[in-house]
């Protein structure tokens, strides 16, 4: 059965595969480059989940199809799927359509190669180590290490667990046997992905100790000091405090040189997760949100985000000289990191991660890079920043629309007042209705395709919008339509 040709297969036939990839590439660039980011289309054409099944015919079956199928359903794929890249996704922390890392992604999967060894990926392995050098630079670190990880929560684990075994190396071999009960501190703002981290390596989630934020979100070092005392007077041993700079849902930074201090004087590994806010540090303007991170043990930084390099581009930086990543990773799995190599073994990066296959998230950043510049880059971040000013100023001017609070980041948090709300704050019922309705709202821009954008509630308030201007290619019309279609889609409520 070796020799027998599969119906429709393009192996061996090299000019049919390029051709489809020539085709392929051609709907990309008509269906998602072009239409999806127009703002005259939607942003989704949703469906239900079992319409949606009948649609795109999921089934796996023993016969392959011609590539006109195939061709037809990339469309549909690319259809019935959500456009990130859409000047109206306002949904999450990630948005827009980078052009040059978007090639550098392209080029990164025709590779197909992995980041663990100097052997097979020598272009990555040097570049990945440059493009390393420069965040930690910005961070304002001479030195240091680092890896791309796949994601932030990825990225705040191995802090975790690198704070864990610089402090009790036995563990690596004993496991937890060789731990006494360890705290970690954060705030109540602090991402998921902290207590799931302390899950995962065995801690426990009860080994996070949550500490106060202040009414703007931002972690407060004073009941730092006392959630700290308290756990040792529990038994627990501190090692080590997560700080946040910017956090999810209301963008606040931490107070970092005040969480530093505290650090510094009881020994505790510092890391910040600066998933969201780390872009910032390329703006001259508003870097100083983020004054005493240099100060930091461990940074999480994800460009994919706020600097659009595309999904996934998550990097974890280290103040660390020792070679504590592949001390602590390390397994020196002999068919792989061979010692006697014809070349430095010390760029076979591999061993200092969990994973065995790694994939290449440093060209995407790089390639972007190259073609926008650090200043380019850091108009990126400004105009973000100017552009939520402008639409916090523009929701002031109208009925109907209530902060929050003030932003000091990209996070714009607000409450549509429907009409039928309108100068009823005093009912006792008026924060219950308020909470129904953003889900109301979230329900028909979708069903539309008009725009997503995010509601949540947090703590005693209720659901809220979280508008969060990150897309680089938004202008002060897209402020506006915002606000233009909110205000169409409540004005019956």
């Amino acid at each position: 059965m070796a020799d027998s040709k599969p119906l429709f297969s393009l192996d061996g036939d090299p000019m049919a595969a390029e051709a489809l990839l020539r085709d392929v590439f051609g709907i990309v660039v008509d269906e998602v480059i072009r239409k999806g980011t127009s703002a005259s289309e939607k942003v989704c054409e949703w469906k239900e989940p079992e319409e949606l099944k009948q649609l795109l015919d999921l089934e796996l079956r023993s016969q392959g199809e011609a590539s006109e199928q195939i061709l037809a359903r990339c469309r549909e794929v690319i259809r019935y799927s959500v456009k990130t890249c859409h000047p109206h996704f306002f949904n999450q922390l990630f948005s827009g359509l980078d052009p040059h890392a978007l090639a550098g992604r392209i080029v990164t999967e025709s590779l197909n190669t992995s980041q663990y060894t100097y052997e097979i990926a020598p272009v990555f392995v040097l570049m990945e180590e440059e493009v390393l050098k420069k965040l930690r630079a910005l961070v304002g670190w001479s030195s240091g290490d680092g890896v791309f990880c796949p994601g932030g929560s990825i990225s705040n684990m191995y802090a975790v667990n690198l704070a864990r075994y610089q402090r009790y190396p036995d563990c690596k071999q004993r496991g937890l046997r060789a731990l006494p009960p360890l705290a970690l501190f954060t705030s109540k703002e602090c991402h998921y992905s902290i207590k799931k981290g302390a899950a995962f390596l065995g801690l426990g989630t009860n080994s996070v100790r949550v500490v106060k934020t202040d009414e703007r979100g931002k972690m407060v070092p004073e009941d730092l000091e006392r959630q700290i005392s308290l756990a040792e007077a529990e038994g627990a041993v501190p090692f080590l405090v997560s700080a946040t700079s910017g956090t999810t849902v209301l963008g606040a930074f931490d107070p970092l040189n005040a969480i530093a201090d505290v650090c510094q004087r009881l020994g505790l590994w510092l890391h910040v997760d600066a998933a969201w806010g780390g872009s910032v540090l390329l703006s001259q303007t508003h870097r100083h949100l983020l004054d005493g991170i240099q100060r930091a043990d461990s940074v999480a930084w994800n460009p994919h985000k706020l600097l659009t390099a595309g999904l996934q581009c998550s990097a974890l930086l280290l103040r660390d000289t020792s070679n504590l990543l592949r001390r602590c990773h390390g397994s020196q799995a002999s068919y792989l990191f061979q010692q006697d190599k014809f070349y430095d073994v010390a760029l076979d990066t591999g061993d200092k991660v969990v994973q065995c296959g790694r994939r290449v998230d440093c060209l995407k950043l790089w390639l972007m890079w190259k073609a926008q510049g650090g200043q380019g880059l850091e108009r990126r971040v400004d105009q973000a920043f100017a552009l939520a000013w402008y639409l916090v100023e523009e929701l002031k001017k109208r009925e109907g629309f209530e902060l929050v609070m003030e932003p000091e980041f990209v996070n714009v948090c607000f409450w549509f007042v429907p009409p039928s709300l309108r100068g009823k704050q005093e009912s006792p019922d008026y924060s219950e209705r308020l909470a129904k309705v953003a889900p109301v709202l979230k329900e028909r821009m979708v069903k539309e395709g008009s725009m997503m954008i995010s509601y949540q509630p947090h703590g005693t308030r209720g659901n809220f919008f979280r508008m969060v201007v990150a897309n680089p290619a938004l202008t002060r019309a897209d402020m506006d339509f915002l606000l233009n279609e909110l205000e169409r889609l409540g004005r019956d409520l």
